[in-house]
C-alpha cells in the first residue's frame, strides 16, 4: 500500500513539503509556538522548522536565496587566510586591535569557571544550519558527511604541541599527536602547521576529521569542498601512524568519508553499518569555501528526518527510526534556553558541566531526563 508521503516524495526532492502532518509535527505542534529558542537563522539549537511547525519569519525561499548571494560573494572576497592561520597556530596577534567590549564580555561568564569566555579561539568553526529549503540541485553539487556523537573541537598542531579548543574558544586539551607540527619530534620548522575541524569522541578516544583549514602551513580556507575533502582524504594516510592510538599519538584522528547526495546513494549510506555512534547528517555544497560561523552552505539533518524532508524512500533500520527522544526535542531546548535566561542552573546544565568540556549551544538531541534518557537512546554532543 503507498502511503500518502510516499507519493509525496517526488516533489519533496525537488524542495517540497510533506503532503500530511507526520508524527513528529503533531508532537512538536503544541509547542512550537512557545518562543523562538534562537536569533540565529535555522540554528540547529532549534528543532528542525519544517518538522516542528516552526513559523519563522524567514521563509525557506531566503535560505535559498542566501546560499545564491554567499556563493557568489565567495569569488570576490580576498581575505588574508595565510596571516589568519598562522595568527591562530602561533598564538601571536601582535598588531591585532584589541577588541573593545571587554565591559560587554566581563558579564559572559562560563558557569564553571567564572572566567570571561576566551576571544582569539572562539567562532572559529564552520556551523550548520538546518537543512530546510532542499535545494533542486542536492544530488549534483553536494556532498553529505555521516557524524559521530561527540564534540565540536577546533585543533591547532604547531611548534611541536597539539591544541584542542571548543567552539568557544576554550582550550580543553594539549598533547602530542602525529599532525605535521604536533610533536617536537616532527616540527621541524615554525611553519609546519595544521589547522582541522574534528568531532571528539571520548569513548573512542578519537578525533574524527570533518575538514581542513590549514595542512603544513598551506592555508585551504578559500578553497572549495570538493578539494578540500580531496586534499584531507589524501594527506591523513601519509601521516604513518595518524590513525592508532600510541605515546607519541595518545588520541587517533581518522577522517570521515563523505558521499554523494543522489537518492541511491542516501539510502546505501543510511543502511550502513559505522563504527561509531552516528548523530547526524552534514551536508556541504561542493563550492563552499571554508568560512567560520554559521552558514546555508551547510545543512544538517538528524538520520530520521531525511525521508520526512527530502522524501527520499530510505531504508528501515536503526539510523532511519525515529527515536523516543525525538518529540522531547524542542520542549529540552526550550527549559534549557529559559534556565540560561533566568541565570539558573538546571540539573541538565549541571549533567553536562561535570561529564565533558563543552557548550550545550548547538545539540542536536539534548540530553533527556530521566527516565527517558537511557542507554538505548543517548543524546547527542556534537556542536554542529
Amino acid at each position: 500500500m503507498t502511503s500518502s508521503l510516499e507519493k509525496g516524495r517526488a516533489g519533496l526532492w525537488w524542495g517540497g513539503r510533506p503532503s500530511g502532518p507526520g508524527k513528529m509535527e503533531e508532537l512538536s505542534q503544541a509547542l512550537a509556538s512557545s518562543f523562538s529558542v534562537s536569533q540565529d537563522l535555522n540554528s540547529t539549537a532549534a528543532p528542525h522548522p519544517r518538522l516542528s511547525q516552526y513559523k519563522s519569519k524567514y521563509s525557506s525561499l531566503e535560505q535559498s536565496e542566501r546560499r545564491r548571494r554567499l556563493l557568489e560573494l565567495q569569488k570576490s572576497k580576498r581575505l588574508d587566510y595565510v596571516n589568519h592561520a598562522r595568527r591562530l597556530a602561533e598564538d601571536d596577534w601582535t598588531g591585532v586591535e584589541s577588541e573593545e567590549e571587554d565591559k560587554k564580555d566581563d558579564e559572559e561568564m562560563d558557569i564553571d569557571t567564572g572566567k570571561k569566555l576566551p576571544k582569539r579561539y572562539a567562532n572559529q568553526l564552520m556551523l550548520s544550519e538546518w537543512l530546510i529549503d532542499v535545494p533542486s540541485d542536492l544530488g549534483q553539487e553536494w556532498i553529505v558527511v555521516v557524524c559521530p556523537v561527540g564534540k565540536r573541537a577546533l585543533i591547532v598542531a604547531s611548534r611541536g604541541s597539539t591544541s584542542a579548543y571548543t567552539k568557544s574558544g576554550y582550550c580543553v586539551n594539549r598533547f602530542s599527536s602525529l599532525l605535521p607540527g604536533g610533536n617536537r619530534r616532527n616540527s621541524t620548522t615554525a611553519k609546519d602547521y595544521t589547522i582541522l575541524d574534528c568531532i571528539y569522541s571520548e569513548v573512542n578516544q578519537t578525533y574524527y576529521v570533518l575538514d581542513v583549514m590549514c595542512w603544513r602551513g598551506h592555508p585551504f580556507y578559500d578553497c572549495q569542498t570538493d578539494f578540500r575533502f580531496y586534499w584531507m582524504h589524501s594527506k591523513l594516510p601519509e601521516e604513518e601512524g595518524l590513525g592508532e592510538k600510541t605515546k607519541l599519538n595518545p588520541f587517533k584522528f581518522v577522517g570521515l568519508k563523505n558521499f554523494p547526495c543522489t537518492p541511491e546513494s542516501l539510502c546505501k549510506v543510511l543502511s550502513m553499518d559505522f563504527p561509531f555512534e552516528v548523530d547526524g547528517l552534514l551536508f556541504y555544497h561542493k563550492q563552499t569555501h571554508y568560512s567560520p560561523g554559521s552558514t546555508p552552505l551547510v545543512g544538517w539533518l538528524r538520520p530520521y528526518m531525511v525521508s520526512d524532508v527530502l522524501g527520499v524512500a530510505v531504508p528501515s533500520g536503526p539510523l532511519t527510526t525515529k527515536p523516543e527522544y525525538a518529540g522531547h526535542q524542542l520542549q529540552q531546548i526550550i527549559e534549557h534556553k529559559r534556565s540560561q535566561k533566568e541565570g539558573v542552573k538546571e540539573k541538565l546544565t549541571h549533567k553536562v558541566s561535570e561529564n565533558g568540556h563543552y557548550e550545550l549551544e548547538h545539540l542536536s538531541t539534548p540530553k533527556l531526563k530521566s527516565p527517558h534518557h537511557t542507554p538505548d537512546h543517548p543524546s547527542s554532543l556534537m556542536e554542529n
